[in-house]
């Protein structure tokens, strides 16, 4: 009975040394990982490992080393425009809004401006992020790039448009993102929810000038006679084709068959007057909108605070960015920021601080340079 029971206890230990053998040689993935990357032929082959890892580190809830990991791809100096488009991928997923872009003009550069996926993200998060004429600028390269038959770019230029207040072009947009895809449903979506009221429409009488003292009222559809639609329309393709030059001026062709005024038109022209530098002319346009049809077209309050802030009139440049701020609160808290950086330059921190305290609780998930900003702030108000 002794040796019965000896043996089986010799069986269960060897039993028992086996198992433990195999759980102490589960190979560790991130040493795995870790060892693969050391032994990578390529830059190309050692990023895509390094992409791995980060991911693997933030399924495991491990932010702050798949940052760290990120970062030695973003640093390495590789020649890799896919690799940096994954890594601008990457920094989005995990909230990294600022890295992500500098990762996509990476892309972008090496591939020397020929990577339309990459503008396309990239006017995404500048989209997410208020920085509209930058990702206007993107998408419409994006398009250019693919003959204007990328049914994704329209879909999010015509979000820029919305944004903008500019209804119509983002229609016309989404139209496009159709034609192309079909099955395109956010675009179908966006088209069924425009409203009728922004739509610009043909009429047939003759054109006939509007008093400049007469604001239009919000519910009135925009209506334009045959030769000023025309121009409209040839304005925006110059626009498009970066001939802002030629688009200004039809611009105003336009706008004085129309006594001056024309919302869409001043609007649009101001962008196009920015681009050409011609400041003076474009903050007229954009006091006019703003003043008779700001809560039509809010994005004139942040244009202006631009050119404020530009010409260093930092009061000026507060008011508006905060009507700006005011205006798209509840979809866009980027503009929080603008407020917060002016008031910085004015000295009022306290205020600055204020800005980008609301900015934070609006925009809920805190970005990693928060604590470092909200510290600083804090100092400079003497909190």
């Amino acid at each position: 009975m002794n040796k019965i029971i000896f043996s089986l206890l010799l069986l269960l230990t060897a039993t028992f040394s086996v198992c433990a053998q195999d759980v102490d040689n589960t190979p560790d993935p991130v040493a795995s990982l870790r060892d693969q990357i050391q032994a990578a032929s390529t830059p190309s082959d050692r990023i895509r490992l390094q992409l791995q890892l980060a991911e693997l580190f933030v399924s495991t809830g491990h932010k702050t080393e798949a940052l760290k990991e990120l970062q030695l791809v973003a640093n390495s100096g590789s020649f890799d425009p896919v690799g940096f488009y994954n890594l601008g991928n990457s920094f989005a997923r995990i909230g990294e809004t600022g890295a992500a872009i500098d990762a996509y003009r990476t892309a972008i550069e090496q591939r020397n401006g020929t990577y339309s996926r990459a503008y396309n993200n990239l006017g995404v998060l500048l989209l997410r992020s208020g920085r509209w004429d930058e990702a206007h600028d993107a998408f419409l390269s994006a398009l250019k790039l693919e003959n204007f038959r990328y049914a994704e770019a329209s879909y999010n230029l015509g979000r820029v448009y919305a944004a903008r207040g500019q209804k119509d072009l983002a229609a016309r947009e989404w139209k496009r993102a159709l034609y192309v895809n079909p099955q395109h449903d956010a675009a179908r979506q966006a088209l069924a929810n425009v409203s009728t009221e922004e739509k610009i429409v043909l009429k047939s009488e003759p054109a006939r000038p509007v008093p400049a003292s007469k604001a239009e009222p919000e519910s009135q559809k925009l209506t334009l006679d045959q030769v000023s639609f025309n121009l409209l329309q040839r304005a925006r393709d110059a626009a498009e084709r970066g001939k802002m030059a030629e688009a200004a001026d039809d611009y105003i062709r336009l706008l004085n068959r129309q006594g001056g005024y024309f919302p869409p038109a001043n609007v649009e022209l101001s962008y196009a007057l920015i681009s050409l530098k011609r400041y003076d002319e474009a903050i007229n346009h954009l006091i006019q909108v703003s003043e008779r049809d700001g809560a039509r077209y809010p994005t004139s309050y942040f244009h202006l605070g631009r050119l404020y802030e530009l010409r260093g009139e930092l009061k000026l440049a507060e008011a508006a960015f905060s009507q700006a701020a005011a205006a798209y609160s509840a979809t866009n808290p980027q503009f929080h920021l603008d407020v917060s950086r002016v008031r910085e330059k004015l000295g009022d921190f306290k205020g600055a601080l204020e800005s980008l305290e609301l900015y934070l609780k609006l925009r809920g998930e805190r970005p990693l340079w928060s604590d470092e900003r909200l510290a600083e702030l804090r100092r400079k108000a003497g909190q």
